[in-house]
């Protein structure tokens, strides 16, 4: 109940005051915001879009066309209750009108997905503490957002074909664990690495109690987390030879594409992730720390 309370409540607010203090939308792509355009390291964008289509073509699309040209679609009808896979023969006009839903607004997030909105910010000069507020958005959005969808791909997928019965059985065992390791080591991560990092950042400014100050640093080391975080840099290596690192024949069901696709536009997701906290926050806190203890030693020379 309380962490379902701090994502609900606290991430998301906390996030919405960094975003309008630098001007960053709310949905922002995290690759464009850390690794900005002129990056040579900054990952490939699996997500292409083309020009809005006349609102009248999108109204009398089925919805397995609208899927089929691009599985983005799919995760957009999603969120607005409409799972393509049970409403594939219908058009969207037809699907709106039994769910009740306004087309007008279904048609703009079809055409412009807000929560694919691009920032070119390069967040290296940013302070630690917002850039720690990005990494708890993406959190947020990992938990609240694109694990249920993938897990709702896995519970509804049938495979109906002997080329898939494997992988089907599999990713139903599999992909529960990943999500309860996954979401478990993000807790880790939020209440010890970023606590320390916070911690250390308020010890800074002058802001801490000398004996607590030294049993944190006695007891923590930012290298010794960014060794251990190491560890999970590839989490979905399973998954990944589950299905033999998402390779599809043409032929592929629709369903088997949508899903490959959001494994691996999550996985790409992941490293973009993990590719912040190695090459930005973790040498911003490696620093942090070593002037909070050169201070720490330095004032108690004279105690």
């Amino acid at each position: 109940m309380l962490r379902e309370a701090y994502y609900k409540i606290k991430c998301p607010n906390t996030f919405s005051i960094a975003c309008e203090t630098f001007k960053i939308p709310h949905f922002t792509d995290f690759r464009q915001v850390f690794f900005p355009k002129k990056s040579p390291t900054m990952p490939e964008f699996s997500f292409i879009f083309t020009k809005p289509m006349e609102k009248t073509a999108l109204k009398n699309k089925r919805i397995a066309d609208l899927v089929d040209q691009n599985y983005v679609h799919a995760y957009v009808l999603f969120y607005f209750g409409i799972r393509f896979y049970e409403y594939s023969e219908l058009t969207l006009e037809q699907v709106c009108r039994q769910k009740s839903l306004k087309i007008e607004q279904v048609i703009r997030e079809l055409e412009s997905p807000t929560h694919l909105q691009e920032a070119d910010l390069p967040l290296v000069s940013y302070p630690i503490d917002l850039i720690i507020e990005y990494l708890k958005h993406s959190h947020y959005l990992f938990i609240k957002h694109k694990l249920p969808y993938i897990a709702r791909l896995i519970e509804s997928f049938r495979a109906n074909h002997d080329d898939f019965l494997t992988i089907e059985r599999d990713l139903k065992i599999v992909f529960p664990l990943f999500v309860e390791d996954f979401i478990a080591h993000i807790y880790e991560e939020e209440d010890t690495l970023f606590s320390y990092i916070l911690a250390l950042e308020r010890a800074s400014k002058g802001r801490h109690n000398l004996s607590k100050l030294y049993y944190m640093l006695e007891k923590n080391s930012v290298r010794k987390f960014a060794m251990d975080h190491d560890v999970h840099d590839d989490e979905m290596e399973g998954i990944r030879k589950i299905t033999s690192d998402y390779s599809l024949s043409p032929k592929a069901p629709l369903h088997v594409k949508v899903l490959y696709s959001e494994l691996k536009g999550f996985e790409k997701s992941l490293i973009t992730h993990a590719r912040i906290e190695n090459e930005i926050l973790f040498p911003k806190a490696m620093e942090l720390e070593n002037n909070v203890k050169a201070k720490f030693f330095d004032r108690a020379k004279f105690n």
